[in-house]
Order: C-alpha cells, then structure tokens, then sequence
C-alpha cells in the first residue's frame, strides 16, 4: 500500500490528558472452572453504522494477538480488547507505524498512533504493541462507563481524533478477531 493511500486511511489522533498519569478500577475476569479458564463469549453487539473489512497478513495478526495479551495482562474484559483492536485498524490498520516523514500526522507512530508530544511515551516506548496497547487501555480504564458506550464513543474520548465517529466502522471486525483470538 502506498503512503499516501495509508496517510488517507489515518486518522488524527492525540490524546489530552495530565502528565500521562492514569489510574482506575481494573475489571474481573471470570474465574476457572475445575482448573482450566472459564470459556468467555465476546459480547455480541449490533456494530454501528457500515462496516469496513481488510485481510490481515501475519504481522497484523501478531499485532492483535500482542493487543489481545495486553488486555488480559491489564486484566480487562474482551470489550477492552473490541475497543483497542477497532481502534488500531482505525488508525493504522494493525500496523506498527513508524515515522513517515512528510506525510505524517505530527509525531504520532506506532498501532495507535500515539504521540510522543501528548504523552503517550517515547518513540521507542509508542512503537511497542505492548507499551502502546497498555497506555491506551489505561486511558480507556479513565473513561467513566466505557464497558456500556458505543464504541466509537469510548476510542474517541481515548484519542481525541479528529474524525470522531470512524472508529465504529471496525466494530465487527474487532469482535470478529477477539472471538478468534481470545482462548488460544
């Protein structure tokens, strides 16, 4: 894909929030049934609006089995993982974006496209799924009642982007790979 197609399909992202610091209530996982994990159901929701779809290649699977692990490590609800994934197709399409000169939003990078001018971390820090993935679930644990909004609603008080509604279009998507992705 050219750059300036995928220029075309970013969004501007950033984030306002005090000295990067979060905090917030961390959600309960279900518990195993006889020794082994309990089985979870992905929430089955009526995504907004149209629909948008890509195939994946094996980086973008990795990426999302890294936003997957993340969520889990953060100890939140599959919902947390729909959120982060539609978000990252959103912005990157699954992809660890570095720099892209000219043609790039600010200083974002990374799956998110998080900026190292708003906070979210250093390059290094922002390129990292794991880093990156943590940081934007600890500002989505920020958002009051984020487990029951739309989820166009939720990423963008997250990201601040200038296309705010954009994100619902990877709703199905995102459920469609957390429900792949999620026990194995």
């Amino acid at each position: 894909m050219n750059t300036i197609i995928r220029k075309s399909m970013l969004s501007v992202a950033g984030l306002a929030f005090a000295g990067g610091v979060f905090a917030g209530p961390i959600a309960a996982h279900a518990a195993p049934v006889d020794g082994k994990p309990a089985a979870v159901a992905v929430q089955t929701v009526k995504a907004q609006g149209a629909q948008s779809h890509i195939d994946l290649n094996d980086e973008q699977i990795a990426n999302v089995k890294a936003i997957i692990a993340a969520t889990k490590k953060a100890d939140l609800p599959e919902r947390a993982a729909v959120i982060s994934i539609a978000t990252s197709l959103q912005e990157s399409k699954l992809e660890n974006l570095g720099h892209l000169g000219d043609k790039n939003d600010h200083d974002s990078l990374g799956l998110f496209q998080q900026r190292p001018s708003s906070g979210w971390g250093t390059p290094e820090q922002i390129t990292d799924p794991a880093y990156s993935t943590t940081a934007f679930l600890k500002g989505l644990k920020q958002v009051d009642g984020w487990q029951d909004m739309a989820l166009t609603d939720a990423a963008q008080t997250v990201q601040v982007s200038a296309y705010p509604d954009a994100y619902a279009q990877w709703e199905q998507q995102a459920t469609d790979l957390v429900a792949q992705h999620w026990n194995k």
